[in-house]
């Protein structure tokens, strides 16, 4: 059975004051898929999560939801079946781990609703159950990461964009995390969007890769085909492709 696309950037071009940040970029993410976008500091990656969720001004191009255009609007964008998970580990320090997971659900009235999701993610989450009533910021920089993919889990997306999980992670904890990304693409179907610098972590879990430089996607491709071309070395050296 075919698979539906979810959410396709056509042409979108972003600036912020005088700095071009896309410049002309086409990206898509299909259903169930995992979808890595790589390229060096400054290369537009984070940008396209940010102009997907209503975060990032577009000037031109289309931001197209199951084949309908859309205008991203941040605080609509869940309602929609889309999750953001900003980089940095961004919890909610003063509060505790359960009050943080059910701001995730903040459109849900309903009570035992939020407690059904509650029981969903804990599932994915197992570490998290015994740190319900702690504050937040006492977590490790590890379970905070965790914190922060299972809050965005609470409002039951169809698409996760994540922005550099990894960031400022240990090496195993790094490990552990995109094992954690894989396990709920896998017990959800859940597309996800994944920023990265290391396409080493996601060589073995993403679907498909983007390469971008200079807010242009340079190159298309399974992470596996462009981790053994060198493509990404390429790109941070600012090497021809062709070369």
């Amino acid at each position: 059975m075919p698979t539906e696309t979810l959410l396709q950037l056509a042409g979108v071009h972003v600036h912020y004051g005088g700095v071009r940040a896309l410049d002309g970029a086409s990206v898509t993410a299909d259903e169930g898929e995992i979808v890595a976008l790589m390229g060096p500091n400054g290369a537009g990656k984070s940008t396209v999560l940010k102009a997907i969720f209503g975060l990032a001004p577009i000037d031109t191009g289309t931001v197209r939801w199951r084949g309908q255009a859309i205008q991203p609007v941040s605080h609509q964008m869940t309602a929609r079946g889309i999750a953001f998970v900003p980089q940095g580990r961004r919890v909610f320090r003063h509060l505790t781990v359960a009050e943080n997971l059910e701001l995730g659900a903040w459109q849900v009235k309903d009570k035992k609703l939020i407690a059904e999701r509650l029981a969903g993610v804990l599932e994915l989450f197992p570490a998290l159950k015994t740190k319900l009533k702690a504050k937040s910021g006492s977590l490790s920089g590890g379970q905070q990461q965790m914190l922060a993919i299972a809050r965005g889990l609470m409002c039951e997306p169809e698409i996760l964009l994540l922005d550099e999980p990894s960031l400022g992670l240990a090496p195993k904890i790094v490990k552990e995390v995109f094992a954690k990304i894989k396990e709920i693409n896998e017990a959800r179907q859940m597309a996800i969007v994944v920023v990265e610098h290391n396409l080493q972590s996601l060589a073995s879990i993403a679907t498909r890769a983007y390469v971008l430089d200079k807010g242009k996607v340079v190159v298309e491709g399974v992470p596996a085909d462009l981790l053994a071309r060198g493509i990404l070395e390429k790109v941070f050296l600012g090497q021809s492709l062709e070369s």
